[in-house]
């Protein structure tokens, strides 16, 4: 078994101004690589404090993937750390600088002497191109423990991570390109049920690791396994087979709650049946305030079905742009089915699509009646082949909760209507 410690730095991280996703990433990645994380930690920028925690690593891993502390500012100091750790000096590395020096004259920038600091590697550490940012990574071998030192940024992390490290650690584990897996998105079901409907998975599959992982307002559910493990499957049953075997297993359970088994979201699933149709969408908003919209237009490629978005959050704004009736709006309010029906229908005429969905309701904290309490979404949607309208009660407890579970519960009705046509 191969070892594996993901090590964060930062005071930033500690305090919470600065949320590590760096970490999840990696312990991903890592268990994909055929390395078991044993340990995840994260120190402040304390020379001390990071001197302490790598000797400590390096006496119980065999792999650190470690990030942070690589810019030009005096709080920056992981390579100086290491160094110290390892008994060993900091020099200017060259290829580090002349990596450097390209990266800023590409850009008509001047490279500094703070700057220049970056480059200052452990003696004996190799250097990793960063060729999205500022910062070289550099690896180096303390005791028996082999450390991979990235930049804190996340997006160059992640870039540097699969360009320099994944592949040497494919060949420490020899797992490279050799783990199956499978993503299916459930939404409309809390994890504990999901986990009650799959309790006898490991029963059936055993070769199979079953993952959840929340991705609010939805879970997805990850299916795992090595191809050394898939080579002594069951006899007459290849590892791909037994896979499939597994994945229609998951969704006989979970039924109409898994919405996509590419992994793809609410959002992507509605555009790729729109784009495998043809069609097209507008949406008219009130209590999502644009969020379904914005949803939509995050997946690349909307411009292809997306057509038009009205956020309507006064009743005025409904009667003017959408052809909401007064009478309508007077009578049952702006959060009733009858509104959600005719705004869909409304922006849909608008918007000359062949598709429209609306969202009217109560996000909260206040602003609930005992008729409509919060939590209260009204929905509809309009097509081809006729409209309609539900309402939902959907409450969390929390604005921001809401608004992301309403917007979801628009998308998913779009969802089943496309699925029918």
């Amino acid at each position: 078994m191969t070892k594996g410690h993901v090590f964060s730095t930062g005071n930033e991280v500690l305090s919470g101004d600065t949320v590590d996703t760096n970490s999840a990433f990696l312990c991903r990645q890592l268990k994909r690589s055929g390395v078991t994380v044993i340990k995840t930690s994260a120190v402040p920028d304390d020379m001390t404090a990071l001197v302490s925690e790598i000797k400590s690593i390096a006496s119980a891993a065999d792999v650190c993937v470690m990030t942070g502390g690589l810019g030009p500012t005096s709080d920056d100091l992981t390579a100086e750390a290491l160094a110290k750790a390892a008994g060993v000096k900091i020099k200017l590395d060259t290829a580090a600088l002349s990596s450097m020096k390209k990266y800023f004259d590409k850009r008509g920038r001047t490279l500094t002497p703070a700057n220049e600091k970056q480059a200052m590697l452990p003696e004996g550490a190799q250097f990793m191109e960063n060729r999205h940012g500022t910062a070289p990574g550099f690896s180096m071998t303390i005791s028996n423990c082999r450390f991979y030192c990235m930049p804190g940024v996340p997006r160059e992390m992640e870039r540097m991570f699969d360009l320099k490290v994944s592949p040497q650690l494919n060949e420490l584990t020899g797992h490279a390109g050799e783990i199956q897996i499978i993503r299916l998105m459930v939404f409309g079901m809390p994890e504990s049920r999901v986990a009650k409907a799959l309790s006898g998975f490991s029963v059936k599959f055993p070769g199979i690791h079953l993952g959840f992982r929340i991705r609010f307002p939805m879970i997805e559910l990850r299916l795992s396994r090595l191809k050394e493990v898939v080579s002594n499957s069951q006899k007459g049953l290849g590892g791909a087979g037994e896979m499939n075997q597994a994945k229609q297993w998951v969704m006989e359970k979970l039924g109409s709650k898994v919405i996509s088994d590419q992994g793809l979201t609410l959002a992507q699933e509605v555009g790729r049946l729109l784009t495998e149709r043809g069609q097209t969408l507008s949406v008219a908003e009130s209590c999502t305030g644009g969020l379904v919209a914005h949803l939509i237009t995050d997946v690349p490629g909307a411009s292809d079905y997306f057509l038009f978005s009205a956020t309507t959050y006064a009743n005025s704004a409904k009667e003017a742009i959408l052809n909401v009736s007064r009478k309508t709006l007077e009578n049952n309010g702006a959060v009733d089915e009858t509104t959600a029906l005719e705004m869909a229908i409304g922006v849909r005429t608008a918007g000359r699509s062949d598709w429209a969905v609306s969202t009217t309701g109560i996000a909260g904290p206040s602003g609930g009646t005992d008729a409509k309490p919060v939590g209260t979404v009204c929905i509809g949607v309009a097509g081809p082949l006729g409209s309609h309208s539900q309402r939902c009660m959907l409450d969390s407890g929390d604005r921001e909760r809401n608004k992301q579970l309403f917007a979801a519960m628009a998308l998913e009705m779009l969802r089943r209507e496309l699925v029918k046509n």
